[in-house]
Parts: C-alpha cells; sequence; structure tokens
C-alpha cells in the first residue's frame, strides 16, 4: 500500500506542476536512458520448452537468443528497467532473485523491474521441475538447472550495463497494426479445439516506444509489442521465431539500434499459417514493417514523470476434486490427468490440503499522462487486453502478458466458461490444481484500476 500511495502522489506530483496537463516541451520532460542485450543462446544441447510432444534435446540453433534490457529515467530520478527475453517463461523464482539483486546492486525497488518474455516455443527449457513433472531423462534436470543459473547472472549483466548506459534521451510513443495473429479457440460440436478462428477476438495494435539521442537523432531502441503466441515453429533448432526474426530485421534495418520484443496478451492467438523456417521469417517480416509503419506516423512525445506500481493478486482457484476422484484418476494410468492427479495427492499427503490460489503478478508504469503500460503475469488471453484498452480509456495503453511470472493460462470469465485449453484443460500439464475460480477477471482488471488510480 505504501508503494501505491508513492505511485499516486509521484502521479499528482507531475499533474500540479503542470507537466501533464500542461502539455509540457521535450526540453522540460528531460529522460535519461540506455539499453543493453545479452546472448542467451544455450551452448550445448538441452530440453526445449513449449511442446510436451517433445521427444529429444535440441538439435542446433537456427537464430540465436538474446535477453535486452532497456533502462529509462525520468529528471525526478525515477527508474524503470524493462527487461526482455526470448524464452518460454520467467518463473516466479527468477522474478524473486532478479528483484532482490537488483534492489541490492542498483537500488531498484521491485516495481522498477518489468520483465517479459516473448514465449517463444523454440528456446530452452528454463524450468528446473519440470524434468521431474515430465519425467525427463535425468541428466536434463541438471543441465537446465545449470543454464537457468548461468541465465540469472546474465539478465543481471544486462540490467547494470543498460543502467550504466544512461544518458540524455527522448522518449516517443507511435502505434500501427500487424495482422499475422488470428484467435486460436474454434467453437465446435464438441467443445473448443485449437485452429483458427477468423471471427475470434483479436488484438493487431503494435505499440511503440522510440528512445532516441537528442543530439544526434539516433534512435537507441524501440520497444514493441505484439499479442500473439511464438508457435510457428515447433523444431529442435533454437529459434525466436516470429518475434525473434521482427527484432532481427529492425535491428539489421537500424544497425545502431536495440530492438526489444514485450508480448501482450495473445495466451489465445495462433500466428497463421504455421509449420514452417519460412513463414516465420515472413510474419517476423510483417511485424517489423508494422513497426517501421508505426515509425512514419505522428509521435506522441512522452513527458512524464515516471509513476510505478507492482503488486499480486491471489486467483482463487476453483475447488478441486475429491480424494477419492483424484486416487481413481491416478490409478487410471492415462497421461497427462494421472501425472497431474498424483501431483495433487502428494500435495495433499504434504501439506494436509491443495492449494487455494496462485499470486498473479501486476504492473502499471505511466509515463505521466501520455501513456500506461500494463504488465500481467500468465499466459493471458486477449479479452484482457481489450477491456483494459476499454476501461482506462487513455491518450495510449499498452497492455502486456507473460510478465513477471508466466505460472499457465490466465483465461477471462467468457474463456473459463467456454472451457477448452485455455479455459482450463491446460493445467493438467502443470502442478497447479486449476482450473481457476469465476472471480478470476474481476481480481485481476480491479487490481490494474487500482494500481492505475482508477479505484
Amino acid at each position: 500500500m505504501q508503494r501505491l500511495a508513492l505511485f499516486h502522489a509521484v502521479l499528482a506530483a507531475g499533474l500540479l506542476a503542470g507537466g501533464i496537463a500542461g502539455g509540457a516541451s521535450a526540453d522540460e520532460a528531460t529522460w535519461k536512458a540506455g539499453a543493453a542485450r545479452v546472448k542467451i543462446t544455450p551452448e550445448s544441447s538441452i530440453w526445449m520448452a513449449g511442446y510436451a510432444a517433445r521427444t529429444k534435446p535440441s538439435e542446433g540453433v537456427a537464430q540465436d537468443l538474446f535477453a535486452k534490457a532497456l533502462a529509462i529515467e525520468d529528471r525526478q530520478g525515477t527508474r524503470l528497467v524493462i527487461l526482455t527475453m526470448d524464452l518460454i517463461s520467467i518463473p516466479r523464482e527468477i522474478r524473486k532473485w532478479m528483484e532482490r539483486e537488483v534492489e541490492q546492486k542498483h537500488g531498484l525497488a521491485p516495481e522498477s523491474l518489468l520483465i517479459n518474455v516473448s514465449h517463444t516455443h523454440c528456446g530452452p527449457e528454463v524450468r528446473a521441475g519440470r524434468a521431474a513433472e515430465w519425467d525427463l531423462p535425468a541428466e536434463q534436470g541438471a543441465r537446465i538447472q545449470a543454464y537457468s543459473d548461468g541465465l540469472r547472472l546474465k539478465l543481471l549483466a544486462a540490467v547494470g550495463e543498460a543502467l550504466g548506459k544512461l544518458a540524455p534521451a527522448k522518449l516517443d510513443y507511435l502505434h500501427a497494426r500487424c495482422g499475422l495473429a488470428m484467435n486460436r479457440r474454434r467453437p465446435t460440436q464438441r467443445g473448443f479445439m485449437n485452429a483458427p478462428y477468423s471471427d475470434g477476438p483479436v488484438d493487431h495494435d503494435v505499440p511503440v516506444l522510440r528512445v532516441t539521442d537528442p543530439q544526434s537523432k539516433q534512435v537507441l531502441a524501440l520497444a514493441f509489442g505484439y499479442a500473439c503466441h511464438n508457435t510457428t515453429l515447433g523444431y529442435y533448432q533454437f529459434c525466436g521465431d516470429y518475434a525473434g526474426y521482427a527484432q532481427q530485421y529492425l535491428e539489421e534495418a537500424h544497425p545502431e539500434t536495440i530492438a526489444l520484443f514485450v508480448q501482450g496478451c495473445g495466451g489465445d492467438q495462433n500466428p497463421y499459417p504455421r509449420r514452417t523456417e519460412e513463414l516465420a521469417q515472413y510474419h517476423g517480416r510483417s511485424l517489423a514493417v508494422a513497426v517501421e509503419a508505426a515509425l512514419e506516423t505522428i509521435p506522441r512525445t512522452l513527458s512524464g514523470p515516471l509513476a510505478l506500481a507492482f503488486d499480486e493478486v491471489p486467483l482463487d482457484f476453483a475447488p478441486p476434486p475429491a480424494r477419492e476422484e483424484l486416487e481413481k484418476t491416478a490409478a487410471a494410468g492415462k497421461q497427462p490427468a494421472a501425472r497431474h492427479a498424483r501431483r495433487l495427492l502428494d500435495e495433499l499427503a504434504k501439506n494436509g490440503k491443495i492449494r487455494e490460489s496462485y499470486p498473479c503478478p501486476v504492473q502499471v508504469v505511466r509515463f505521466g499522462g501520455d501513456l500506461t503500460l500494463v504488465a500481467i503475469g500468465g499466459e493471458v488471453v486477449v479479452d484482457y487486453s481489450l477491456r483494459l484498452k476499454r476501461e482506462l480509456a487513455g491518450p495510449a495503453v499498452w497492455v502486456a502478458g507473460y510478465s513477471n511470472d508466466v505460472f499457465t493460462y490466465v483465461p477471462s470469465l467468457r474463456v473459463l466458461k467456454e472451457g477448452g485449453y485455455e479455459g482450463g484443460q491446460a493445467t493438467v500439464w502443470g502442478s497447479l490444481p486449476g482450473p481457476f475460480a469465476e472471480s478470476i477477471e474481476e481480481r485481476i482488471v480491479g487490481k490494474v484500476l487500482e494500481l492505475a488510480g482508477r479505484k
């Protein structure tokens, strides 16, 4: 609550000073910014994340994977670091480790660190616990843990490098549209199946944050978003998928620029068509062209100040099956349901009960009155982006999912009631009880509005 009060106090101070209501000039609203990148491609073969049907570890590299950090400081000294990664997940324990380390080494509070992953399905597994959950070969658990340990140090180094590069900068918000995503929840007589559904909701917005050196006019960084799974590919080579190619093409076109992809609320969106590297490159080119198109539009120059808020909201699970039903499912031997039932029985035996909720991270960043950036944990479906853009209705609203902790799918109430993979079926592949209770959407939206000062 203290951090929330500070968030509102900072925002109010900016308003009273006329920096927002008065439309402060770029000269009055001085920013500092710095950007850094580090390669995070595994140096040896390791199990890959994203598809339970995988039967072997990686077999080479089609495209290197990167972590990228964008540090921003307003003229009051408030700092924000946006850290993006070409990975499927940011586990909760890595987020918590990063919080401790950046606060100790750089004086950054938790609300000053925003971590987002592209959710590429052609990256390494970073969750060491999955080795036991999926009955992987014994050595894979050690390899995943070693990679995860090394990853933490690389992420910390990238943050430090970006902060060390802080220098005067100009910040602009722009946006365009890209049509590569399509809703993947097709209604059928047997329920919702994972297939292209052209009548389903989408969010084709491509928000862009441009960071420019005010003296040389050189673009230092381009942070851009899109709401779509990175699932064009499913082979055994490391690759950033369409988002990786979009970043690559932008950096080739702007050699002095670091391009950062911020995954949106793409939990129920897929790139179509799929399955080949050529299509991943094609989709990446489409997204890069959309960013280039945004750069041709009239920018909204951000005036500041930064106002930051971060909290966790408990998402309740629906009541789990009774012990007898779990024992019956576990004994049936049908994977993955039997394996999931055994996990819940183990939890019941160890703790005397099954978890009733999960803490979902929610983050709000305000660039004065010009831009609101919302970041929500989990695989968030597109309904959240569409709703929050309506409810926050301001000059510019950017909503990201896959932020700070990717724990499972986060359905809206609509998706939860419809069922299907994103509606609750996917939970059998992990360790959470699932599915969630019907309070999920109002809990998350309510927390966003609270942190944004709207309730």
